[in-house]
């Protein structure tokens, strides 16, 4: 039976029709649960509350094995039958936001204004969605599902806890819920290497110390010559320097100057070569700074902080076809989207079968103080992870699993 089969056989099951409808009917419960723990401040690295708001939902829903791991990740599990594949789903808890940004979410013209309303506040409240049809439902899955929420997904957070998870963890198949529009399907993963240089000299007067190399020149000759890098557009491969520090008076010889810097590609080999192309500018600026005065006292201290790997799959995978058919179910065309990074990232770098799956209604001003959400129709999208994760996991009687369970 070819998965277009399999999905159409599934959607003409009575019980699959009855969850489909009540996810329908609980789209405003799942807009307020949305909203809710919006205004529960989830910044890099202090998810906690926002962690064990949702861990208590997971217990409310009766989810067998609810626990926060020692990373800060939330996860509950719905036992198959037995014997059948292990799919994990999550959306991630943490924002861009740091503490102290208001999240209160204000309504206006029938959109939800806050910042992460979208970004993933909105898959959290889809995987509780989800988890409330399941367990409604008399639908028996051959495969068991962890489900839940991850930590770190977002910046210097480097997926820290999907990597986490999955270092102790075994699993055949992963969806992170995440990214605009229910029609989107993620299955190529962009890598990244990020880096915090800082130039460390003695400083001095600019006047009456002249001649005493600077952190803040050595990092404008860094700086300079990353710029002139050259990379390829295909596999993509891009290079950026982000914050910037140093210095403390005009009339001073910098001691300190510092730069967090950020490498992607699509591939690990030109992310691999433009990494060492980076690093070789560096200590070439730190050298050159050095021997323009003749010194030996400038240093350079390189620390790496993001370690994202690149990842792929084909597009023909079973996992990419089986949400294209999950998408189609529910009305809508699938649109195959270019690499991003995402929790997806990791797993798939693994061999791991996994894909990053929409949501659903309009979003706009992702990681902005503006960001906000449309809730029109937002329910498809719920019905589209409902329906995919059951192809994959399979249902009793009805499904076979898509994915294959390690052997």
């Amino acid at each position: 039976m070819t998965i277009s089969e399999q999905m159409k056989k599934i959607l003409a099951d009575e019980n699959v029709r009855k969850a489909l409808e009540q996810i329908k009917k609980e789209d405003s419960l799942t807009i307020e649960q949305q909203k809710m723990l919006t205004e529960i401040p989830a910044p890099p690295f202090k998810e906690e509350k926002r962690a064990e708001a949702f861990k208590k939902l997971l217990e409310d829903y009766d989810l067998e094995d609810v626990h926060m791991d020692e990373e800060g990740n939330v996860f509950g599990k719905r036992s198959g039958t037995g014997e059948g594949p292990v799919l994990v789903v999550s959306a991630h808890l943490d924002t861009v936001f740091p503490e102290g940004t208001d999240t209160t979410v204000i309504e206006k013209d029938g959109k939800l204004h806050a910042p992460g309303i979208g970004d993933d506040t909105r898959g959290l409240a889809e995987v509780l969605a989800v988890i409330r049809a399941l367990q409604d439902s008399n639908l028996k899955t051959v495969g068991d599902i962890i489900i839940g929420g991850t930590v770190g997904e977002e910046g210097a957070g480097d997926l820290r806890g999907v990597k986490a998870y999955f270092k102790e963890n075994k699993a055949d198949g992963y969806i992170s819920v995440d990214g605009s529009h229910l029609e989107s399907i993620i299955y190529l993963g962009t890598g990244s290497f990020r880096y915090r240089i800082t130039f460390q000299g003695k400083g001095g007067h600019s006047f009456g110390d002249f001649g005493t190399p600077s952190a803040t020149h050595a990092l404008g000759r860094a700086i300079a010559a990353i710029a002139d890098l050259e990379t390829k557009t295909n596999p993509k491969t891009t290079f950026s320097v982000g914050p910037i520090e140093g210095g403390s008076s005009v009339n001073a010889i910098s001691e300190q100057a510092s730069m967090e810097v950020d490498l992607r590609s699509n591939s690990m080999e030109e992310l691999i070569e433009l990494d060492k192309k980076f690093l070789a500018i560096v200590e070439a600026a730190c050298q050159k700074e050095n021997e323009r005065w003749g010194k030996d006292s400038m240093t350079v201290k390189v620390e790496k902080f993001g370690n994202r790997p690149p990842a792929s799959q084909s597009k023909e995978a079973p996992i990419v076809q089986a949400l294209a058919e999950a998408i189609k179910g529910v009305g809508k065309e699938p649109v195959y989207g270019e690499p991003v990074s995402t929790d997806a990232n990791y797993p798939m770098s693994l061999g791991i079968p996994a894909v990053t799956s929409g949501l659903g209604g309009q979003a706009g001003g992702t990681h902005t103080l503006k960001e906000w959400f449309d809730p029109e129709d937002a329910y498809l999208a719920v019905q589209k992870h409902f329906l995919f994760i059951l192809s994959l996991v399979g249902v009793d009687g009805l499904a076979t699993p898509i994915l294959t369970k390690e052997a």
